[in-house]
């Protein structure tokens, strides 16, 4: 929360502006990079939201589980289209058009959401450590590569990226701790009652 916030009371400095414009400089215009901007798109992140969801309901029967599906995916889906409104900042001077606002960026925040909550999940039932690694490595770089296509596509600048992601982990680490506190307090129920 707190680089949130650093980046919503100084986007408008020097030090940011500069940022924006070099990573605007370095990225635009890399096709391969800003086709991957797909990977959190919100039809995939709704469709892919509701697979984990399903998931977690017939094959596990975890209900808290769906839950931090939904806190974490929608409530930051609907927090990200309230920030975005009330915070209006424009999107980078490019012919791409779009009607929306730009911060913090949509991509960058429900891209972590989501990649980190499937990570969160399925590294939980990996036998292996080394393959719980794995899944959190690619959900990384999927986040990363999401975030920096939107700059590449010209739709956001790095600033708007950066907030989407310190605004998304924070909720994110806040939906993890509320799960695993309810985790232990039902192990502990259980515990009592098989005694």
């Amino acid at each position: 929360m707190i680089g949130f916030f650093a980046i919503l009371t100084s986007y408008t400095n020097e030090g940011f502006l500069e940022l924006d414009l070099r990573t605007m400089e370095w990225l635009h215009g890399l096709i391969l990079l800003d086709a991957l901007s797909v990977f959190a798109d919100r039809w995939l992140v709704l469709i892919l939201s509701l697979g984990l969801i399903i998931y977690l309901w017939v094959k596990m029967q975890n209900f808290r589980g769906m839950l931090f599906v939904f806190l974490a995916v929608g409530v930051g889906n609907g927090l990200n289209e309230l920030m975005e409104y009330f915070f209006v900042t424009e999107r980078p001077d490019l012919p791409r058009g779009l009607e929306t606002f730009s911060f913090p960026s949509s991509h960058a925040m429900l891209g972590l959401l989501l990649y980190f909550t499937l990570a969160y999940f399925l590294a939980e039932h990996m036998v292996s450590k080394s393959a719980g690694w794995l899944i959190w490595m690619i959900a990384v770089l999927v986040v990363v590569l999401t975030g920096l296509s939107r700059v590449a596509g010209g739709e956001h600048f790095f600033s708007d990226v950066l907030a989407g992601w310190f605004i998304g982990y924070s909720l994110f680490v806040a939906t993890a701790v509320w799960y695993e506190m309810r985790e232990r307090q039902f192990r502990k129920i259980l515990r009592e009652d098989i005694e």
